[in-house]
């Protein structure tokens, strides 16, 4: 089976690609063989959202960390699908709390099956993760669980909101580092830990990893604001219509100016279909943006300088230059 398309990393080192398209084969391979059940109807569930498509941009990092030490090691590619089944699982579960109806363009796992089924779905994944991970040794399980329980914490933070007194900015950024940061950062450490590479090393694949997360996240909430559809394929303003209070969102509705008195009414909860124009009109005319732009930056600099002190290796031109289309992706 063919692999998944790579991330678009402009000008990738050739033999690092290659090494890169046969690794993705391989996760893929073995992704789609973990799930495999004789009930066919679990198999069914169970590959529903990976059929949906992804890039497999975490098991893509695992694999452009194992290049700072044994890229061929065995422990590397089930260690890349440990990270893809536990990212597939969150999906399920985050689904059926959102309410999703749709995934990827289809049908979400809840839409088509139900609640409980896509919730167990999930569980059932991250017990598939749990098997494959016991051959890893006690330190990726350790890693591992303290990822889920950081996965889970900003899982809570982000349905119970800031605390009282609480800046709802620090706040929307410390959930970004453990819902979305924790398990990229893990992928980096993964891919460094089980190839072999010094301890130094996996340290900075971390933490580099963990702001490239948070930077595309944020990324993901400038496109909403800013995308044309026709061209990025993305329904400008979903977040806007879920009520969703991103970091754009945020600035706005902080800021104290009494001009900004209509955008602050329109974005203070779900914003109706034939309010959508308007608020996106005013929304990327307000210095939020700017704002914006420039926490994203700051993130993926983090990441560049956290890898400036890798060895000087294809891998981590690749790392930087990702950095870079991370923020590019949003001009």
């Amino acid at each position: 089976m063919a692999a998944p398309p790579l991330v678009e990393i402009p000008r990738v080192d050739e033999r690092l690609a290659e090494d890169l398209a046969t690794g993705l084969a391989e996760v893929e391979r073995m992704l789609r063989a973990s799930v495999e059940s004789e009930d066919a109807f679990i198999t069914e569930a169970a590959r529903h959202v990976m059929e949906a498509g992804g890039k497999r941009f975490r098991a893509m990092l695992v694999l452009l960390a194992a290049q700072f030490g044994d890229p061929k090691a065995p422990a590397v590619v089930p260690g890349a699908v440990v990270i893809e089944l536990t990212h597939l699982a969150t999906l399920y579960h985050d689904d059926v709390m959102d309410q999703a109806p749709m995934r990827r363009g289809l049908p979400s796992a809840n839409a088509r099956f139900g609640d409980t089924v896509a919730i167990l779905t999930g569980d059932y994944l991250f017990a598939q993760a749990s098997e494959i991970l016991a051959d890893l040794g006690a330190e990726a399980i350790r890693v591992q669980a303290r990822t889920f329980s950081r996965l889970v914490r900003g899982q809570i933070r982000e349905t119970i909101g800031p605390p009282e007194g609480m800046d709802p900015i620090t706040h929307y950024l410390q959930v970004l580092a453990d819902k979305t940061g924790s398990l990229i950062a893990t992928s980096g450490r993964f891919g460094a830990m089980l190839s072999g590479a010094p301890r130094e090393v996996e340290d900075r694949l971390a933490g580099a990893c963990e702001a490239i997360g948070v930077a595309w996240q944020l990324g993901d909430d400038i496109i909403d604001v800013v995308s044309d559809g026709s061209v990025s394929g993305k329904t400008p303003g979903t977040d806007l219509r879920e009520g969703v209070r991103t970091l754009p969102v945020l600035y706005a509705l902080a800021s104290t100016d009494p001009a900004d008195e209509r955008l602050r009414m329109l974005l203070s909860g779900p914003v109706a279909e034939q309010d959508i124009e308007e608020a996106l009109t005013l929304l990327r005319a307000h210095p939020a943006m700017d704002m914006a732009r420039k926490e994203l930056v700051k993130w993926a600099d983090q990441a560049k300088g956290a890898l400036s002190g890798l060895p000087d290796i294809p891998a981590r031109t690749a790392l930087i230059r990702l950095c870079d289309w991370v923020v590019e992706r949003t001009a």
